[in-house]
C-alpha cells in the first residue's frame, strides 16, 4: 500500500500482495478454512456416512426463506444427492484447501456451499452479516488471491508442462502471475510515460 505525504489524498492505490508475511497470512487462512470445511464434512461421513440425512430434513423446512419453494422441492426430489454431497463435497474442498491444491476450484464450490448456507439459513436478526456470510467471504478472498500458490501444491501444479502447454483449461485452478501495467487515469494523463 502506498502512501504520499506530500498529497494524502490522492486518488493512487496500490496494493502489494509480496512478501513473507502476506504469504504466511494467505497460506495460513487457507489452511484453516479448509481444517473448518474438512472437520465438518468428514465428521458428517463418520457419523452418518453418506446418508447424511439432517440435510434434505432441514431444506423440506424451509418454507419461509427468500429461496421460496425452491428448497422444498430440492428436499423432496433431491434428497438423495444432498445426502451424499453434503458430507463428501466439504470433505474434498476441505482437503483442497489445506493441502493448496485446486484452491480456486475448491472456493467456488466452498462459496456455492456458503451462499445457499447464507441464504437458506435467512437469520438475519443481527443484519446480512452472519457467520455463513463470513464464510462466503474467506472463500471469495481465496477465489481472487489464488492462496493455493503460497505454501500450496498450485504452486507446483502451475509449472507442470500440461498447465504450461494448456493455459487456458486451467485459468479456473490455478491464477498465473499476471504482469502489471501502467493503466490510464482519467484525471491524470500526465502520469503516463
Amino acid at each position: 500500500m502506498s502512501y504520499q505525504a506530500a498529497n494524502p489524498l490522492a486518488d493512487d492505490f496500490e496494493l502489494e500482495l509480496g512478501g513473507a508475511w502476506t504469504a504466511y497470512w494467505l497460506a495460513f487462512l487457507r489452511v484453516v478454512t479448509g481444517w473448518w470445511f474438512f472437520h465438518a464434512g468428514v465428521t458428517k461421513l463418520i457419523e452418518d456416512g453418506l446418508a447424511y440425512s439432517y440435510g434434505p430434513m432441514y431444506l423440506k423446512q424451509m418454507t419461509g426463506t427468500a429461496l421460496g419453494p425452491i428448497p422444498v422441492l430440492m428436499g423432496e426430489h433431491l434428497g438423495w444427492l444432498i445426502q451424499a454431497m453434503v458430507p463428501l463435497g466439504e470433505t474434498l474442498i476441505g482437503l483442497g484447501l489445506m493441502v493448496g491444491a485446486l484452491v480456486r476450484l475448491a472456493s467456488v464450490f466452498g462459496a456455492f456451499f456458503m451462499s445457499l448456507f447464507w441464504i437458506g439459513n435467512a437469520e438475519f436478526g443481527h443484519g446480512l452479516v452472519n457467520s455463513d456470510f463470513m464464510g462466503l467471504l474467506l472463500f471469495m478472498t481465496m477465489i481472487v488471491l489464488a492462496t493455493g500458490r503460497y505454501y500450496g501444491l498450485d504452486a507446483i501444479i502451475e509449472k507442470t508442462k500440461l498447465v504450461k502447454r494448456h493455459p487456458y483449461v486451467f485459468t479456473l485452478w490455478i491464477q498465473r502471475p499476471v504482469q502489471r501495467e501502467l493503466v490510464r487515469s482519467s484525471r491524470c494523463p500526465e502520469r503516463l510515460a
